[in-house]
This record gives C-alpha cells, sequence and structure tokens, in this order.
C-alpha cells in the first residue's frame, strides 16, 4: 500500500444480525492487488490506519463506510471521490453499485452477500469474491464518471460534496435521544396512545439489547404503532394485545405485556417535551414573509434543477431552504460553495432587502 497513492475500499458489517453494528471487513484495492482485512480478529492495525488516511480514496456510497470506521478506530479520511455521489450529479436514475457496473461494464454482481452475516468465521469463498468484487471495478468507475463530471463543468462540485461527506464522518453515527420513540406518525396519536407508543419503543430497545439483536428483527414500527393506535382508541389491555405476534418468540409476550401496562399507566405529562417548532427552544417557526421567500426559493431551485437535469434536493434540501428564508445572509454557511452559487443570483434572493452580492 506504501507505493500507491490511492486506494479504493468498501466495508462489511453485521448490522442486520447485532443490536450494536460491528465493522467486521474491510476491501482494499492497491494498485491491482485486493487486500481483505478482517476487522474481527486481534490484529495490530494502529500503523496500517495510519498509512491508510494519508492515501486518496475511492469509495461508492462512502457515509455508512467512514462513520464506521470513525466509531471503530477514530479512522479520518484526506481525501475522496464517491462514485455515487458522482452518479447522482449526473443525475443517473439508478446510482447504486450494481445497476452503475452492469450499465458501464455489463459486470453482474450476486446478491447474496446483501444479507449475509458478515461476522461469522470462516468467510466462504463466495462471500471473499463478493467482497472483492466491491473494490475491483471502483477506480475504472470512478474515472468514466469524472471524465463524464469534467465535461459538464461538475468536477468541483463533486469535489466539494466529497469534502463534506468527510467532515460529517468525523461525527460517527448519531445516537438516540429523548425523542427517538417518535416513530411513523406518532404525533397523530393522543396522550394514551403516545405513553403507549413510549413505553413499548423502550422495551423493544431494551430487549434488542438484551439479545443482541436489531431492533427490527424484535418486531416493526408498524407493530408499534399498531399498539399505540389501538391505546389510543381507547381499547382494554387484551384488545391492544390480541395481534398476530408471528414467529416472535413467546418468552417475549410477557415483557410486552408488561410495557403495554406501563404505558397505560404512565402519565402524560412525563414523557420527554417537545419544543414547539424543533428541539431548539430558541427555534421560531418561519414568519408569514420568510414562508413566502422559502416558497420563492423553492421556485427558483426546481427551476434551476429542471435546466442543469439535476434532483432539486441536491441544490438545496426543504431544511436548508428554509434555514435561508429566515436569514438570506447566511447562505455561505448553508450551502456548500457549487449550491449558493447556483441560488446567489436568482430572483428570489436578489430581491431580499439586504441583497447576497
Amino acid at each position: 500500500m506504501d507505493r500507491v497513492q490511492e486506494v479504493a475500499i468498501d466495508t462489511e458489517a453485521d448490522n442486520l444480525f447485532r443490536y450494536r453494528t460491528r465493522v467486521c471487513l474491510l476491501q482494499i484495492m492497491a494498485g491491482e492487488e485486493i487486500f481483505l482485512v478482517d476487522l474481527i480478529a486481534p490484529l495490530p492495525l494502529d500503523g496500517f490506519w495510519q498509512r491508510l488516511a494519508t492515501k486518496h480514496l475511492v469509495m461508492h456510497g462512502s457515509d455508512f463506510d467512514l462513520r464506521l470506521l470513525y466509531d471503530f478506530c477514530e479512522f479520518n479520511a484526506q481525501s475522496l471521490f464517491d462514485t455515487m455521489m458522482a452518479a447522482q450529479l449526473l443525475n443517473m436514475p439508478r446510482f447504486g453499485l450494481a445497476p452503475l457496473l452492469e450499465n458501464h461494464f455489463g459486470v453482474v454482481l450476486a446478491k447474496e452477500g446483501q444479507k449475509a452475516n458478515w461476522s461469522r468465521r470462516p468467510l466462504s469463498e463466495k462471500l471473499m469474491d463478493y467482497a472483492a468484487l466491491d473494490v475491483f471495478y471502483l477506480p475504472a468507475l470512478r474515472n468514466v464518471l469524472r471524465d463524464e463530471l469534467q465535461r459538464r463543468g461538475r468536477l468541483a462540485w463533486q469535489e466539494q460534496r466529497c469534502r463534506w461527506q468527510i467532515d460529517c464522518a468525523r461525527s460517527g453515527f448519531p445516537k438516540n435521544d429523548e425523542h427517538a420513540w417518535r416513530i411513523g406518525r406518532s404525533e397523530r396519536l393522543g396522550p394514551r396512545g403516545q405513553c403507549t407508543l413510549w413505553a413499548v419503543w423502550h422495551w423493544r430497545e431494551e430487549t434488542a439489547l438484551r439479545l443482541d439483536q436489531p431492533p427490527f428483527k424484535i418486531t416493526s414500527n408498524d407493530f408499534l404503532m399498531e399498539i399505540a393506535s389501538r391505546a389510543d382508541a381507547g381499547l382494554p389491555e387484551e384488545a391492544i394485545l390480541a395481534l398476530d405476534l408471528g414467529r416472535r418468540h413467546p418468552r417475549l409476550i410477557g415483557s410486552l405485556t408488561e410495557a403495554v401496562r406501563t404505558g397505560l399507566a404512565k402519565n402524560p405529562a412525563t414523557l420527554p417535551r417537545r419544543h414547539r417548532g424543533g428541539r431548539d427552544p430558541g427555534f421560531q417557526p418561519l414568519n408569514a414573509s420568510e414562508l413566502a421567500l422559502q416558497d420563492r426559493l423553492k421556485s427558483d431551485r426546481d427551476r434551476i434543477a429542471q435546466q442543469l437535469n439535476l434532483d432539486p434536493t441536491l441544490i438545496a434540501n426543504r431544511s436548508q431552504l428554509a434555514q435561508i428564508a429566515r436569514d438570506p445572509d447566511r447562505l455561505d454557511g448553508i450551502l456548500m460553495p457549487w449550491q449558493a452559487d447556483l441560488l446567489r443570483n436568482e430572483p428570489a434572493l436578489k430581491d431580499t432587502e439586504d441583497g447576497l452580492e
């Protein structure tokens, strides 16, 4: 690896099988060689991570992988080319790795590895081949996409997005906060339903942690919402729990019943309070003039996106439009330079009182 300045990398994790995701395998293509690094084995890798951090990385869908590696060993990338981001900037209808490789190289990736348990050892030869193919074509795919970005004058956009991705990954994965139980359309539930949802959501988390399983394997969000909806409708305990539990282990029924009872007995005033308009106590809803500016910004954004044949949310998403409408002078702090430049001289911002020349 010391002989190259650039490497293609990917990771495999066991997030489909454990409560806390664990990175299991790192695939590296350096020059013409591919290496599979077993990250479960007790290997002395401190020096390896330091050297890897000096390389330019080629990745596909790097957000998950970079956050995973940061949580694993505080790995910080130096520079990056993300082929998924490039495909998005080129407005390709399917930007997953499999369709991109099929479209550009006629390669069909096997699907066996997508749901494999990568923590099991030994890995089969088929899984190792699958892992190797995830990086084998990345440099060639990067070359194709980079040339097209250059032709369209969007290579600087790609570079800015990749730098932004590296910065975002340094925070690792977001942790659950006191409002994480507010799933689906929980805001439509009354006090009784919300208390029940709070209780059964925490029951699922505790059960998943105890069994070391992902929460979705304990039960789905839809199942929890159905329980909460029945409670909200005023049904008695036995009717609330009269649901098809499918293959769920009978030993969970008792603890689930206790969780429902806890929710039904809970005082709604003890639920974590959500501040109006968001979680930030200082947040205030947009006023009428700000809402009007937000609508004009959206109109400008959509028109530009259509002209450029680009997904509008790549220019600015809904949250960013609201932030700009609240404080247009913060345009350059809210958006990346290429995004801000697309909106800066459009009618909505030109018409603002302060202007953004």
